[in-house]
């Protein structure tokens, strides 16, 4: 768990808070490289704390799949709007009209996590016992809260 924490870490600071400028060819290999190294080490992480049964493993992972499919879009929308906000600092061109826009995005952003829960609870628990459906947000939770942390700690606030 503490390497995917200190991976989870580093692709946080290095995917969403980077300074805004082209990466080279090499370095936009590097994230992708640990793009991968992260998805690869999370599906290990859930995979061990799952104890999925063959039949259960066989339902589950597609679910996984398509889950972790939306969860990109969601933190596209995310990266997206960092860039927006990190735009508007570094050319102190944040007004109440560029914080509203930004704000309106936010607020969306955390509705749409909310309905990703709304829409795979049901989907989990038609093909897993509850506990390990509510195990699995669980997890999926826990590593969200640490990548909210992440950002929190690195993103300063309005001026």
């Amino acid at each position: 768990m503490k390497s995917l924490l200190s991976l989870l870490s580093l692709f946080v600071a290095v995917t969403f808070v980077t300074p805004l400028y082209a990466l080279d060819t090499a370095a936009q290999t590097d994230m992708q490289i640990l793009y991968a190294k992260v998805k690869a080490d999370k599906k290990l992480l859930v995979a061990q704390n799952m104890n999925l049964t063959d039949a259960e493993s066989q339902a589950f992972w597609p679910i996984y799949d398509s889950y972790q499919k939306d969860l990109d879009a969601i933190n596209k929308r995310t990266l997206n709007l960092i860039k927006s906000y990190a735009d508007a600092w570094n050319s102190q061109t944040i007004d109440d009209t560029v914080a509203k826009k930004l704000l309106n995005e936010m607020v969306s952003i955390k509705g749409a996590e909310a309905n990703l829960y709304k829409t795979y609870a049901p989907k989990l628990t038609a093909v897993l016992p509850a506990m390990k459906a509510a195990r699995y947000l669980q997890i999926e939770s826990k590593i969200r809260a640490i990548v909210h942390y992440e950002l929190a700690a690195k993103i300063p606030l309005v001026p």
